[in-house]
């Protein structure tokens, strides 16, 4: 199985995420993919990473609420890190309007830059979407056919969020985490489906977002099976079906 968002590196967890770590590894997670969150965390990726090379992936970006009017500047220093081995994907990069609007234009023309540097580098984008859709699909739309493999991270839109983002990136991937488990997630129960598994990669976005019967607590790499289970259910297949398809899904989205 693969989580492929994960921030076990965070210091949220113990001994360095290591237990966490292996905790994923004994719910028969393979692979996880490490995006950095800011220009503080770069070293802790690289350094999580390079304890544990087989089963981790790296992904480094400008995250939209880091975005001020210095962006340029703390891209250089995060530019190289995309040229390391390891590195598969640009992100966790887009454009967040939940806390702050002030900086709109700043985060368009970052989120725009980081697509351009992924296609010239060959990876794909893990795109942070918040409160912002009109904006993203705006950028990505000035790309044409020039554009990267896309997977919205974290995805907990409706049908109609679903179907605008594949009308115009029809290749375009999905990140379901612990959100799926909500209750109160309906227009996300009702996206799935219409997304299919053809389209859906696991990931658990933990610390953040933990999976009922988790939910509350620190989520962590291991409970992306819950994940799988409840994606499983909505989609009406079996979950050993859930669990290949997508682990083919992350395989070929990040070339690993």
């Amino acid at each position: 199985m693969t989580d492929t968002h994960t921030h076990i590196y965070m210091p949220e967890f113990e001994s360095g995420g290591d237990e966490a770590f292996q905790r994923a590894l004994s719910a028969g997670v393979g692979m996880m993919v490490l995006p950095n969150v800011d220009i503080d965390s770069l070293e802790l990726v690289r350094d999580f990473h390079s304890r544990h090379p087989e089963n981790t992936r790296t992904a480094f970006g400008l995250h939209p609420t880091s975005v001020d009017s210095s962006w340029q500047d703390m891209l250089s220093r995060i530019l190289p890190c995309l040229d390391e081995p390891g590195c598969v994907a640009v992100g966790e990069v887009g454009i967040d309007l939940y806390w702050d609007k002030s900086f709109r234009r700043e985060q368009m023309e970052a989120f725009a830059f980081q697509i351009d540097e992924a296609a010239r580098r060959g990876l794909p984008v893990i795109i942070h979407c918040r409160e912002a859709l009109d904006e993203t699909l705006q950028v990505v739309s000035g790309f044409g056919s020039g554009l990267p493999r896309l997977l919205f991270h974290s995805f907990t839109g409706s049908r109609d969020d679903a179907s605008r983002i594949l009308d115009m990136i029809p290749d375009a991937m999905f990140g379901i985490n612990g959100v799926a488990t909500f209750k109160n997630a309906k227009d996300l129960h009702e996206a799935i489906p219409f997304i299919g598994s053809g389209h859906i990669l696991l990931e658990t976005d933990s610390p953040y977002l933990a999976p009922v019967p988790y939910r509350g607590k620190r989520n962590e790499s291991a409970y992306v099976v819950n994940v799988c289970v409840r994606v499983a259910e909505l989609l009406e297949i079996d979950l050993g079906e859930m669990e290949s398809v997508t682990d083919k899904n992350a395989r070929a989205f990040f070339n690993i």
